[in-house]
């Protein structure tokens, strides 16, 4: 449960500092951020492999690049769900999800 909790906080901080980077990208707070943490571990555990699946060949094709895409389309899903977390563009979505996964990993190799 404690590596829960630790996750959970890691990915709502790298979502307050994606937030913070991107314009575009707006979060209402830490709790919006805890939520938003949240909803997002769930999308990316039910929702994203079901997309990988279904865009295997044009990830294939575009040599891993369109799985940018997906992640993409995986945090405005996110951004949808969670009220006050909003996306205004997918430029900010596309770049929000690099910077959010370069930050979410950073911080998790300095908790372990």
């Amino acid at each position: 449960m404690g590596g829960f909790l630790t996750r959970l906080l890691v990915n709502a901080l790298a979502l307050i500092v994606t937030a913070a980077v991107i314009p575009g990208l707006y979060l209402g707070g830490f709790f919006t951020a805890i939520i938003a943490a949240l909803i997002w571990g769930i999308v990316n555990t039910l929702i994203r492999p079901v997309f990988s699946f279904f865009t295997f060949p044009l990830q294939i094709l575009s040599l891993g690049i369109f799985t940018l895409v997906i992640n993409a389309l995986m945090l405005s899903l996110t951004a949808f769900l969670v009220p006050g977390f909003q996306i205004l563009s997918f430029s900010a979505a596309f770049w929000g999800a690099i910077i959010l996964s370069l930050i979410s990993m950073v911080l998790t190799r300095l908790f372990k």
